[in-house]
């Protein structure tokens, strides 16, 4: 599933073709896309809007619409397992699997293509209230180490599967919480009240630089599902430490990687890197 880096790369490669374009039609071929609309409330909110600030939150594409010069909602493209968007001159051929189609004037088409069909593509009134669930960015100014000791120290959970819940933190999935626990030397099983200071920053530091590598190459396409608004594949994979590396030698210090299983998450890691954290046991006397 596309996590942060990937969502970024494709609302950074959309915001060029989609500045200032007006929809002029509409076509859905599979209405569940929308997200419980109907295909002509859809068309309705939609037809005649004027692409704005095209950005992305947590896992959501956030392409912003304007009618008169004011905001006017916001479409939330979530791309799940398989989604992709295209920007298309309107006499190529439809690819496959094309599941909402926004005709735009300058006869371009923003096509929303989804293999499996589990993404969505929603059109909302107000994207801050939708999105107000969400935790905080880790590209975020405000995401520093004393921030993420504060909001560890808050909870009595298991590192790995706090850092997935989007709601304290928007937009880590499972690569990139793998990559950054390998990276600070954290067990994924570590419990969050016991992560110290100094550990609290090296992995705000650690999600932080894993990210940002991973935005410069476009993201990872470990599969044939995950390719930019242009048709490319990320490259962010080559670089991968641990994930999808079970059985292969550690590249810091050459053990065998390990996979395990973390509140029913598929995990990597390293044993030697990351070692199980001990229980402290409070003697009496």
């Amino acid at each position: 599933m596309p996590e942060l880096p990937e969502v970024e790369t494709v609302a950074r490669l959309l915001r060029r073709p989609l500045a200032g374009r007006r929809i002029v039609g509409v076509r859905v071929p599979w209405e569940r896309s929308l997200g419980g609309m109907s295909r002509q409330a859809f068309s309705s909110a939609v037809r005649g809007k004027v692409f704005g600030r095209v950005g992305r939150r947590a896992k959501y594409v956030v392409l912003g619409l304007r009618e008169g010069g004011a905001p006017a909602g916001a479409l939330l493209v979530h791309l799940r397992m398989s989604g992709r968007l295209h920007v298309d001159p309107a006499e190529r051929a439809e690819r496959p699997h094309t599941r909402v189609v926004l005709r735009l004037d300058r006869g371009r088409e923003l096509r929303f293509l989804d293999v499996r069909k589990f993404g969505r593509f929603v059109f909302v009134a107000d994207p801050e209230e939708a999105l107000a669930d969400l935790g905080p960015e880790p590209l975020s100014p405000d995401f520093d180490g004393e921030w993420l000791h504060a909001a560890l120290r808050s909870k009595r959970r298991m590192l790995k599967p706090l850092l997935l819940d989007q709601s304290f933190l928007a937009g880590l999935g499972n690569i990139y919480v793998d990559e950054s626990l390998h990276a600070a030397r954290l067990h994924p099983e570590t419990p969050s009240n016991r992560v110290s200071r100094r550990k609290a920053h090296e992995l705000a530091d650690a999600v932080r630089a894993t990210l940002e590598e991973a935005i410069e190459r476009e993201g990872s396409s470990f599969d044939t599902f995950y390719r930019t608004p242009e048709g490319n594949p990320g490259r962010f994979q080559d670089q991968f430490q641990v994930y999808g590396r079970a059985g292969r030698p550690c590249r810091r210090c050459g053990s065998t990687l390990s996979r395990i299983v973390v509140a029913q998450r598929g995990t990597h890691l390293c044993p030697r890197c990351q070692r199980v954290p001990r229980l402290r046991i409070r003697r009496p006397g």
